[in-house]
């Protein structure tokens, strides 16, 4: 039996990467004076949006009951 099965893989830098580099490379040469935390938004930032999402489901789920 023949499995035609193919596999996709994503490679390359997204777009919150991308952001987060910049945003590096700016606080480094100086041209942001933002605190390292603005800086880094952009990794905290999908983090948090998960959490936010689980929250929402629980709270749904716990209203449903």
């Amino acid at each position: 039996m023949n499995d035609n099965k193919t596999t996709v893989t994503k490679t390359g830098i997204g777009f919150m990467d991308l952001l987060l580099l910049a945003n590096i490379v700016l606080k480094l040469c100086g041209v942001i004076n933002w605190s390292w935390w603005l800086v880094l938004w952009p990794l905290w930032g999908g983090i948090a949006l998960i959490l936010i999402i689980f929250i929402i489901i629980f709270i749904a789920g716990f209203f449903s009951l």
